[in-house]
């Protein structure tokens, strides 16, 4: 399913991007996010949840497909702008929505002054805007006291889950709704990231009851996210053709109930992205430590966070050849014995290791031996990887490249050592 070794991205070298990139550098895929966008069009209205890839080249991508967004903080609402996106439209489409189980101060300020449809994820939330925008329309995101996802960490329902309102305070947001003359005409559950067709469908049956309680103000159903991608072997999708008709099936039902036309939203974030991104980094030591072979890059944790996070599996390959040596003198047919190694990172930190399982148990990974200098590939790599980066040891950001047509543009320069302390002081005595 995922190659041992490759040399190439899209039809662009490998080699050739860490030449002109450097290393570590994020490499998105363009083709792959609009075939994954293709296979949604059955619904309505297809928002990416923009917190799993968010540099403004693959939001102009989305908008550019027709894709519309949800943003979680003030920050990502001014990226959704800069990208092109229009605060809000006429009718019952938005944009941009936020998305969020609170405000902060900020995200409250940019919420008003540009006229941003809200997705109110708890009662405190609904009251602070209500008092603010009375007579406004707002959406409600529903935890519907279930939940389940690939990880506890992304499991978003149950009464774990700090995420949405619960559903038994629903009566009580309609009533704070009423006391502002707020309206809400949208209804979003979302019950965790990398569910099954099963749990996925329990949402369906939970969305009808709710928004029977909520009435007729609704024009708006949101399915939420959280359709599963493939990291490994064994790993399956859940056929999208299926949960459209789950889903179309309930809105026609809540169609007839309330005498008229309702539209279907789907939120993913990871589907659209997962598949696209490769974290491309140079191996820069190979080490025996008792039994382990340890293959160790200039990328770690800061870079890609989720083997830490979750435990979570990313396919691995191989680049033959040291990035000194010309692309013409490189064998890259001939196959290579494998060895089970460690794959770690740079930092100064004992998790900084890309092959475990969660809890941190260290787990090694079938791959061709190598050499120092040459280059391995994280793969399924677009969705919380660059997202989730950090400055951790002073590491400065990834470089950022999008590959269309043949070509390979970058889309977000590499930090530079001075904008690690950029905007730190040392204050005078």
């Amino acid at each position: 399913m995922f190659p041992a070794t490759r040399t190439e991205l899209a039809g662009v070298s490998l080699r050739e991007i860490a030449r002109r990139f450097g290393t570590p550098t994020y490499v998105y895929d363009a083709a792959v996010i609009e075939r994954k966008i293709d296979d949604l069009k059955m619904f309505d209205v297809v928002r990416f949840a923009q917190k799993a890839c968010s540099n403004i080249a693959i939001l102009d991508l989305m908008r550019r497909k027709g894709v519309l967004v949800d943003a979680v903080s003030a920050g990502e609402i001014h990226r959704a702008l800069a990208a092109g996106f229009q605060p809000h439209a006429a009718g019952d489409t938005h944009p941009i929505v936020y998305t969020a189980d609170i405000f902060d101060r900020d995200a409250l300020a940019m919420v008003l002054k540009h006229d941003i449809h809200v997705n109110c994820g708890s009662p405190d939330m609904l009251e602070q805007y209500g008092s603010r925008k009375p007579g406004a329309n707002v959406t409600l995101r529903i935890n519907p006291g279930f939940g389940h996802g690939h990880s506890q960490k992304t499991n978003t329902g149950g009464e774990q889950s700090k995420h949405g309102i619960w559903h038994e305070q629903l009566d009580d947001c309609l009533r704070i709704a009423d006391r502002h003359g707020l309206s809400v005409t949208g209804l979003h559950l979302h019950i965790g990231s990398g569910t099954d067709l099963e749990h996925l469908s329990q949402v369906c049956g939970a969305m009808e009851k709710l928004a029977g309680d909520v009435g007729r103000t609704l024009t708006t159903i949101s399915a939420g996210g959280g359709l599963p991608t493939i990291y490994k072997a064994g790993d399956t999708y859940v056929d999208t053709s299926v949960y459209f008709s789950l889903w179309d099936a309930s809105r026609k039902r809540l169609e007839q109930k309330f005498g008229h036309k309702l539209t279907l939203e789907i939120e993913p974030g990871r589907y659209l992205v997962a598949e696209s991104g490769y974290l491309v980094a140079e191996i820069r030591a190979i080490k025996q430590m008792g039994k382990n072979t340890f293959y160790l890059l200039d990328a770690g944790f800061n870079n890609l966070a989720r083997p830490i996070l979750y435990g979570s599996h990313h396919p691995m390959s191989i680049v033959p050849g040291p990035l000194d040596m010309a692309d013409a003198s490189v064998d890259a047919t001939s196959p290579r014995p494998e060895v089970e190694a460690v794959v770690g990172g740079p930092l100064c930190e004992s998790g900084d290791i890309f092959t475990q399982a969660e809890g941190g148990f260290v787990t090694t990974r079938k791959l061709p031996t190598a050499q120092v200098g040459e280059l391995l590939v994280l793969e399924c790599a677009g969705a919380y990887g660059f997202a989730m980066g950090s400055n951790y040891n002073s590491k400065p950001l990834a470089a950022e490249v999008l590959l269309r047509n043949g070509q390979a543009h970058l889309i977000r320069a590499r930090q530079t050592p001075e904008d690690l302390t950029r905007g730190e002081v040392i204050p005078s005595a």
